[in-house]
Formats: structure tokens, sequence, C-alpha cells
């Protein structure tokens, strides 16, 4: 960390960031509650990673076991969840841990974090909207016999282009650009679909539960083919441990690909310039959808490896076809309904916590200053999010569905190293703030937050970490030929220009 305004290194003070969010034009509005924060949250963690991960992650990573998988995915978010509460309250400013890290650690660590996330949350919006396409042609052409022409289907459907899928990411953009209150609206109404169909899962699926697919609840221990790359001599290095499917290691393997699941709640702080009370009710909407979910994913683990043999559970629509597999179609068809439904939110959420990163990192200067304006009836930043919106559609036009996990998993552990980092920096350097919500046990949970998403991200393929450097490669370069110029921290000179 460094106040001399020529290093890469020089910090942000909170008060500069707070100062910055009421410039009227580059202010956005105040109207979320802590209701509405939950909602966000359950919205966009419920989608993909129930509906999909949990047969992967049984079949061929832990069994029944999964459970404990999500269990263990849960805690890892828990950890982050709690370092993420304070800062949100603390730092109550549009941008997540790109903002957090510039309060904290430095410029360009910020920029590097903020230049993740807007990868990552710009794929998933992407590759989650090619995914509702395709539930949704499956459901027109079995139900109503329609069919989408191939040329409009996507790779997938060895088409040219995903119709469904830009048109959707097009009118997101459109719902995101007239205000967060109304996307909040839309948020409540499909998560009330969401959370039905996944009660409806727990509930009636409890009734069909044979004991004997439990047996075993760990499977024994299988090495995993052609290992992981580079990462499973450096965990065995390190730990001790060989990365296998199935056996306890196993859970810890699933563990990292169910992560998938419970990314969300880190995308509730994006919006903390947005809340009517960011001291209390940042916390109330991180923690309390990650707690909602968690008990939601466990009950649901349960009962769908409990309904069908883990190793005959599908690795594309898991509860769905187990309930299938006891000859309830009704069920099924409902199951496939609420989750094409429930994917809109995913894509939605997803792409307002990249325009608010985005926004936040345009503001500041490292990136180009209009970006920032906020639209003068709706307070939205309108530029950015229509930027965004129109190159995510194209992308999801073209996106086949590949590796949608890991390439979001690794950025968001990341994230979640920053922002544990930046808690124990700022209780040392800005004991004076005050902070309606505190980490407890400082810094015993932020080293726990570190140590354990390094061990999720040690977990991940090799690929996904060539990928990963890659991008922050490309990053560097255009910071120190773009970002580090134009930034207003370093152009400033004084204080008051803030």
């Amino acid at each position: 960390m460094s106040s001399d305004l020529n290093s890469p290194f020089r910090t942000k003070t909170v008060e500069q960031s707070i100062r910055d969010t009421e410039e009227p034009e580059h202010a956005l509005r105040k109207s979320l509650s802590a209701w509405d924060l939950t909602v966000f949250g359950v919205g966009v963690i419920i989608g993909t990673g129930i509906f999909v991960l949990t047969g992967i992650a049984a079949r061929n990573n832990a069994g029944p076991a999964t459970a404990l998988s999500f269990v263990v995915s849960g805690v890892v978010c828990a950890l982050a969840a709690l370092c993420y509460a304070e800062f949100a309250s603390t730092v109550p400013v549009a941008g997540s841990a790109y903002t957090f890290a510039y309060a904290s650690i430095g410029e360009l660590p910020a920029w590097i974090i903020g230049w993740d996330l807007v990868l990552e949350f710009a794929l998933g919006t992407a590759v989650v909207a090619v995914g509702w396409s395709g539930y949704v042609r499956h459901l027109m052409h079995t139900n109503l016999g329609w069919d989408m022409p191939v040329a409009l289907s996507g790779p997938d459907a060895g088409g040219h282009f995903d119709l469904l899928a830009f048109l959707l990411v097009l009118v997101l953009t459109a719902i995101l650009v007239v205000g967060t209150k109304l996307s909040a609206r839309i948020t409540a109404v499909v998560v009330a679909i969401k959370v039905t169909v996944v009660l409806l899962v727990i509930i009636a699926g409890a009734f069909f539960i044979k004991a004997d697919n439990y047996s075993p609840f760990i499977p024994p221990a299988k090495p995993q083919p052609g290992g992981s790359g580079w990462t499973a001599p450096l965990v065995q290095l390190i730990f001790g441990f060989q990365p296998t499917n199935f056996g306890v290691m196993g859970i810890f393997t699933a563990a990292s690909l169910v992560f998938f699941a419970f990314i969300g709640f880190d995308v509730v702080a994006t919006a903390a310039e947005e809340t009517k009370n960011p001291q209390r009710d940042m916390p109330r909407g991180i923690l309390g959808s990650l707690l909602i979910c968690t008990l939601l994913y466990v009950a649901v683990t349960i009962v769908v490896t409990g309904m069908q043999y883990y190793a005959d559970m599908s690795p594309t629509a898991p509860l769905a076809e187990a309930f299938k597999s006891v000859n309830q179609p009704f069920f099924s068809g409902a199951i496939s309904l609420g989750a094409a439904v429930g994917l809109i939110t995913v894509s939605m959420i997803l792409l307002l916590g990249q325009t608010r990163v985005f926004f936040a990192m345009s503001r500041d200067g490292l990136l180009p200053r209009t970006f920032s304006v906020t639209h003068p009836k709706y307070r939205t930043p309108y530029r950015a999010t229509l930027l965004l919106g129109g190159i995510i559609a194209i992308v999801a036009g073209f996106t086949s569905l590949e590796k949608l996990a890991e390439l979001v998993n690794i950025g968001t552990l990341f994230a979640f190293v920053v922002v544990a980092l930046g808690v124990i920096i700022l209780r040392r350097t800005r004991p004076d703030l005050h902070r309606s919500f505190r980490t407890p046990w400082v810094p015993v949970v932020p080293i726990l937050s570190i140590a354990a998403s390094l061990w999720l991200m040690l977990n991940l393929p090799a690929e996904t970490w060539a990928r990963f450097a890659i991008w922050m490669v490309i990053g560097f370069v255009v910071y120190f030929f773009y970002g580090r110029g134009h930034s207003r921290l370093g152009r400033s000179g004084q204080d008051a220009e803030y």
C-alpha cells in the first residue's frame, strides 16, 4: 500500500470512494432494501448449479456424499461472506471486490480483480443465456411440437447463431437500463417460482427415496483420470493428499465444482451503492441469501441421490431425470420449466454485477469516464449497460456451452482471496472507520477464507489456470498503457479534487 500518487499501489480512501457517489452525473439511485438484496442473492445462486452440477458431481466425484460437498462449499462461501459483509457495509460503493481492493490493497490489485470480474460476469451471463435457450427449445419441442430453425439454434444444436440467447440478453439489458428496482420486482417473481420448484423436489422427492441408493454414502476412492494437470502434484506436495474422485478427497474435488452453485452472494455486494441502508441491509442480504441456498442445496442433494443411484444420474438434467426414473413425468416437466425460468434471473443479476464493476472502474478513470455517466431519469449506468449488454448478446449468440463452471469459479475464488486480505489490511490501516458489521475473529476468519479459497482453486483443472493467467497478463498491459495514466487518483495530485 502506498500514499504516493505515482505508485501503482496507491490506495483510494473510503471517504474518497463515498464522495464519488455524491457526484450528480455519476450517482446511482438508492432503491434497494434488505429483502431486495436477499432476493437478488437467491435469484442468482439458485440456477445452473443446483439444476445441473448436482448430477455431474454425484456421478463423477462424490456420490451421495455430494451433500457434504455442498456443505464444504457453503462453509468456504460463508467465510468469504463475513468479509464481504464488513466491506460492503463500510464501503457502500458499486464495484464489490474491485472497490474493496482499491480502498485497502491498492490500485493495481483493484484493477486486476475488476478486470477479472468483468470477464467472469460476462462469460457467466452469456453462457447461462445459452443454457436458458437450450431449456426453452427443449420445452417448445416437447410440449408444443415447435422447433427453432437449426441455423438459429446455436452451435450446440448444430446451428450458427443462438437467436433466443441473443434476444434474452437484449431484453435483460433494457430492464437494467430502466432501473434496479424494476429488475428486483421481476427477480422476486422468478425467485418465487424457482424456490417453489426446489421445494417441490424436496417434498415430492422425499416419498421416492430408497435407502439402498445411499450405499455406499462415500464411494471408494478412484484416481482422477489423467490427474489434474500440474495442480495434482502441487496439492500432494503442499497438503500431502492426492486429489481423487470419490472417497473423502472426492468430496473436496466435488466441492470445487459445485462451488459454482453458490456464486451470486458476491454479486449482491456490487449493488451496495443502490441500497437504501447499506450499513444494515448489505450484511443481511449477503448472509441471508447464502444461508437459505445452502439449506436448500443440501436438502435437494440428499433427496435426489436417494431417489436415483448416483452412477445412473443425468449429467445434464439430474433433478428432472430423477423424477423420470421413478415414473413421475409431471414433476419432471415442472422442474424443467422452473429451470428455464430460473436461468433468466441468473443472467440478469450477473449482467447487473458486471455493469456495476465496469461503472466503478470507469468512474475512477481506469476505463473511459463516459461509461460512468448515469441516465438523467433512471439513474442507472446506461452507457455501460448498453455497451456490455450488446457485446454479451453477440457473444451469447455464438457461444457453445463448454466449461461453464470452471470459467467463472477461479475468478470468483480469486476475488474471495482479495477481499479477505483487504479486511485484514484495512483493520490495521484504518482502525478508526465505523464498521456497522464486523467480521468476527479477525484475522483468523479472513485467513481461513484465503486458505479455503486457494484450496478449491488448486482443485480446478490446469487449463482453467492457464486461461486465467492469460487474461490477467492482458489486464496488466491495459492497465499500464491506459488505466495508470488516466486514473483520477493518480492525476488528482490532491484530495481536494475529489
